[in-house]
């Protein structure tokens, strides 16, 4: 398929849609830019789409105030410090910001285990794949993977899932709290999931190692890889029929696009996790290609199908994240070698 063909799958070009200067949502014009047309970082409308990102829309609402405090509680979830600093990095804040880049301190130094594994308290019995792969993926997307204590969680959670000089899951202290089941073994076997391998968490766990460059992985990390592609290539990513513990068919969460994605996902972010890691040719993937192209309206818009957190958009309408995500993966699809 030739680099414009993809867009031949769209039934109609939602582009213009997406690079509008809309103070709400500066960040989609910026990802377009640069995801969907090309173009490169210091591109001068780059750079402006850039910096808007933290004059208007819900980045600097959120730093003046909708923050709250660390702490493993639940209520109110998306206003604690671990999953502000998740969000603002989908939405593409500026990790030199001196407030962002404390609140990454706060994460460094205290969910970060003794062993090196990332988790919401800090303790390893509290540990899964999806904190851990989420909460990695944002310190490197706000650019700390240069950080030791980075590195050494990153190359924990390659060994937790190879199985590689970590201890397995059954050998860590349970004995208190009431979430002491949120561990997880290697082969992405969780204990949230009846001890079966979580395909969520093995995609936030290949989201994390994805963004680390080839030259930088360890041989763990490679195999881990591994590992986790050939996990969610062994069952079809549109029936996401992987194992689960609740009830008898798969959560319907895996069939709503939505956005900003948290320990959760969709078939979306399972073909964004896989085309980045090279799959994208992979006919194990066309059925689900086939899935994400028939959502699209009659002007090649996707609806945001549900969220956790509304930022300026609502649930049910048609989205522009939820549209820049299908085109990003559509468009990996036709170009990758």
């Amino acid at each position: 398929m030739a680099k414009q063909d993809w867009k031949k799958l769209l039934k109609a070009d939602p582009t213009d849609w997406l690079l509008e200067n809309d103070e709400t949502q500066p960040a989609i014009r910026y990802y377009t830019l640069r995801d969907i047309l090309g173009r490169e970082e210091d591109d001068k409308e780059v750079k402006a789409a850039r910096a808007a990102i933290m004059t208007s829309g819900p980045v600097p609402v959120i730093l003046e105030g909708y923050w709250d405090k660390p702490g493993f509680s639940f209520r109110p979830k998306y206003r604690r410090t671990e999953y502000t600093l998740i969000n603002m990095a989908q939405l593409g804040a500026d990790g030199a910001d001196p407030r962002i880049s404390a609140g990454c301190e706060i994460l460094l130094s205290r969910y970060i285990d003794s062993n090196g594994g990332l988790s919401f308290t800090g303790k390893p019995s509290y540990f899964n794949h999806c904190t851990a792969g989420i909460m990695g993926a944002t310190l490197i997307d706000f650019g700390w993977l240069d950080d030791q204590r980075l590195q050494t969680a990153m190359e924990w959670l390659a060994q937790t899932i190879t199985g590689e000089g970590v201890a397995d899951a059954s050998d860590r202290d349970t004995s208190k709290g009431d979430y002491k089941s949120r561990k997880s073994a290697p082969s992405f076997v969780c204990s949230a999931n009846g001890n079966l391998p979580c395909a969520w968490g093995a995609i936030k766990a290949m989201l994390a190692l994805s963004k680390i460059p080839p030259a930088r992985r360890s041989k763990n990390m490679h195999e881990a890889i591994k590992l986790g592609v050939d996990f969610l290539l062994s069952h079809d990513p549109a029936v996401a029929d992987y194992p689960f513990s609740r009830g008898n068919k798969p959560s319907s969460r895996w069939f709503t696009f939505f956005y900003p994605l948290g320990t959760s996902a969709d078939i979306l972010q399972n073909l964004e996790v896989l085309t980045a890691l090279g799959q994208a040719k992979n006919p194990k993937l066309a059925n689900a290609l086939d899935l994400v192209i028939s959502r699209q309206n009659q002007k090649g818009r996707w609806l945001l199908e549900h969220t956790y957190v509304e930022i300026q958009e609502k649930k049910g309408q048609p989205s522009k994240w939820v549209t820049l995500r299908a085109m990003r993966v559509l468009k990996q699809a036709a170009q990758q070698k």
